[in-house]
């Protein structure tokens, strides 16, 4: 019988984090005594290579240690053996006990005698650590049921739907349980946006002279009604009859509004805001955020800047109260409340952390800004922003109202001035535009001389496409994801070349769109939004205790695997169809060229694969460069993926590059080619040769002639760079 260690005589307790970044904050905290080693996420974990799921007993998962990642775990396990105690710090959520939990049983396999617990935090401060050491937990075993039932429903259905995909489409694709919802999504908006028909309507304003001002203001009223014009002779015609009446002030309201500040951020709201004032990825404010929790170095004093940054709650700690509110009376004393504010719990939220909040109050976007990057600067000071403001008293703003008749009309126009800052004091990057104005010294029965009636035409407007500030919103309001999950969701549609960005906006390809043709007719259970947010629920219940997960994962993959047999055996294959033949030779062995779909969208290359594995861009436009017989095609800049650029062929004897794709047009005053931009408001179309000026604007309206100064502001380039 093995002896029992005598724990005593050992020098230090071993502290098990995710990240090494994460790492070396925490042992500049603990000192001696502690040594602080980083797991680098998962070392136990599903297989690649096979699906590794019990499905014909207990569904349990058959676990391995992940490639390359054994060194790690038996680095831990030595230093394990030489420590008194081991302390399990990877993140409190589920894969950050799942994490713990496999790392447990894999010390205790080489030393049982291991004593090892269980601890969490929520900010990576030196209190919040040593409170942390001072009070382990056990290892939370629902919590641990709660991943593995995800990790097991996630392999089955994408080890079954994926293949289906190869044999009936083409190689190389993915589907997911979560994933092809949220394309399904975008899909469907997609298809809402091109049948879109827009509606012609028409508005009209007025400008009256009052004394040396002038007031602009709105027709709001015919007849009794809101106007509904539908033409310009319409207008015109109501404009005569107004024209035919004087007009007078009826009324003046003044009104006051409270404006109250937001919550602090939750995932899915940073990651909205980011994405709406920032313009990142939620991919990239993840990534942000991680740095910014893990820790920085603030000029020898290493600090997590933010709170733990996957949650859906709002609540925050007492003591991080007492510490905003000491700041704003300190800074702000007019903008304190006399009690501090809580937010209601959201619809559905775990609260199992924080909001996302600043660490330290008193370290202002301003103090640590030399220490920090552009984006790691941008994304703390709303976050900081945000925390301090949701403590402070709303805004109070006045509105003065002023309604004037005309005739059978009633003109309207009104301003708003702020009143009380409130939480605005505290606002800069997140400051909202400002729009207060004025309106000159009125009174009722006060006659006015109406200097100009302006018609305005107009345009409904359809659905916007998904942003990605937009799609995480979705996904958090039916409840599919979760914080952990939004980003990584996202990005492997880009990844699998599902979807693209375009301005801003996500758009699905024509891969995506066929493939989620072909999941939605075969699978339309499966890839409804309410039964993927049932799943959902139910993961939660499985780590509230109140649900067993192998009966949650048998009850779903008996219909699931029969529905999987069924369409594998009647649908009909399409692949090979996604290929067109262009006319082109291969200038390697001769055969033509086909029109392919990669990973990355089409590309040209020879059907002679594998014997022949030549291929190239597909060229979308003749070269406008004088003397230049080169082809224009999608580049890649080396910064990554997402860069793209389009240039030419001949690269680097000809350095014509441009950020915007050809439209297929010639420009009419040169000849060289049109590219065109995309936009929320639409599609412009300029001209690429730099001499030239042409500006056509969306379709149907009447060419621009810009300054040719201005050009450059839209980015139009002839730099031989990649980058």
């Amino acid at each position: 019988m093995k002896k029992k260690r005598d724990t005593n005589t050992s020098p230090y307790t071993l502290l098990v984090v995710e990240s090494p970044a994460k790492a070396k904050t925490i042992e500049k905290y603990l000192g001696k005594g502690y040594k602080v080693e980083a797991s680098k996420g998962h070392l136990i974990d599903l297989p690649k290579s096979r699906l590794a799921v019990d499905i014909e007993g207990s569904f349990e998962p058959d676990y391995i240690v992940v490639r390359g990642k054994a060194p790690i775990l038996k680095a831990l396990q030595e230093k394990a053996n030489a420590s008194s105690k081991v302390l399990l710090a990877s993140d409190n959520d589920r894969e950050g006990e799942a994490i713990a939990y496999h790392i447990r049983d894999a010390l205790l396999k080489k030393n049982p005698d291991l004593e090892i617990g269980r601890i969490v935090f929520n900010e990576i401060t030196p209190q919040a650590i040593r409170e942390a050491v001072e009070h382990p937990r056990s290892i939370d075993i629902h919590k641990v049921e709660a991943q593995k039932a995800r990790r097991v429903l996630d392999r089955l259905v994408g080890y079954h739907l994926s293949p289906l995909l190869w044999k009936k489409v083409k190689n190389g694709l993915s589907a997911g349980r979560v994933q092809s919802v949220a394309l399904r999504l975008i899909c469907e908006r997609e298809r809402e946006v091109e049948s879109f028909v827009p509606e012609e309507y028409w508005t009209i304003a007025a400008r009256a002279v009052v004394g040396r001002s002038s007031l602009d203001l709105e027709l709001v009223s015919y007849k009794g009604e809101k106007p509904q014009i539908k033409t310009e002779e319409e207008a015109g015609k109501i404009i005569a009859l107004l024209r035919e009446h004087p007009c007078r002030v009826k009324s003046l309201k003044e009104t006051s509004r409270q404006v109250r500040p937001k919550p602090p951020f939750t995932t899915s709201q940073l990651q909205q805001v980011a994405a709406n004032r920032l313009g990142f990825s939620s991919q990239k404010t993840m990534q942000i955020a991680q740095r910014l929790y893990e820790g920085v170095d603030l000029g020898g004093t290493r600090i997590g800047l933010i709170t733990y940054m996957r949650t859906d709650s709002t609540r925050v700690a007492e003591s991080a109260l007492s510490m905003v509110r000491n700041y704003i009376q300190t800074h702000h004393p007019e903008a304190l409340p006399d009690a501090p504010v809580r937010y209601a719990r959201g619809k559905g939220a775990q609260d199992a952390h924080e909001a996302i909040r600043p660490t330290v109050v008193d370290y202002t976007p301003d103090h640590v800004k030399q220490h920090l990057s552009r984006d790691e600067w941008r994304l703390y000071s709303i976050i900081w922003e945000r925390f301090v403001a949701s403590q402070m008293k709303p805004m109070v703003t006045k509105t003065v109202t002023v309604e004037c008749e005309v005739g059978e009309g009633i003109l309207r126009a009104s301003a708003t001035q702020v009143v009380e800052p409130g939480f605005l004091s505290v606002l800069s990057v997140l400051k909202p535009k400002d729009t207060s104005k004025k309106l000159p010294p009125l009174e009722e029965g006060q006659e006015l001389t109406i200097e100009e009636w302006i018609p305005s035409q107009h345009f409904t407007t359809g659905p916007s496409r998904y942003t990605d500030a937009t799609i995480v919103k979705a996904l958090e309001e039916l409840g599919i994801g979760r914080p952990s999950t939004y980003a990584p969701t996202i990005q492997v549609l880009f990844n699998r070349y599902y979807v693209v960005r375009k301005e801003r906006q996500i758009v699905p390809t024509e891969l995506g769109k066929v493939v989620n043709d072909i999941l939605v007719q075969s699978f339309p259970d499966i890839l409804d939004v309410d039964f993927t947010a049932r799943m959902e629920a139910q993961l939660d219940e499985i780590e509230e205790g109140k649900v067993e997960w192998v009966s949650m994962i048998r009850e779903f993959f008996g219909p699931f695997k029969e529905k999987v047999d069924h369409v594998m055996e009647h649908l009909e294959s399409i692949k090979g169809t996604l290929e067109e033949e262009t006319g082109e030779t291969c200038e390697k062995c001769g055969r033509p060229m086909v029109k392919k779909l990669g990973r990355f969208g089409y590309f040209l290359a020879c059907s002679g694969f594998p014997e022949c594995r030549n291929a190239r861009p597909l060229p979308l436009a003749d070269c406008p460069m004088p003397g230049c017989d080169g082809k224009i095609v999608e580049r890649r800049g080396r910064r990554g993926r997402r860069r793209v650029f389009y240039g030419c062929t001949r690269y680097p004897e000809c350095s014509f590059t441009s950020p915007y794709p050809p439209s297929g047009t010639s420009c009419p005053m040169c000849g060289w080619p049109l590219m065109e931009k995309t936009s929320k408001e639409g599609s412009v179309k300029l001209c690429v040769n730099p001499s030239c000026s042409y500006l056509h604007e969306r379709e149907g309206e009447v060419p621009v002639v810009i300054d040719g100064s201005d050009t450059s502001e839209l980015e139009i380039s002839t730099v031989g760079s990649e980058e």
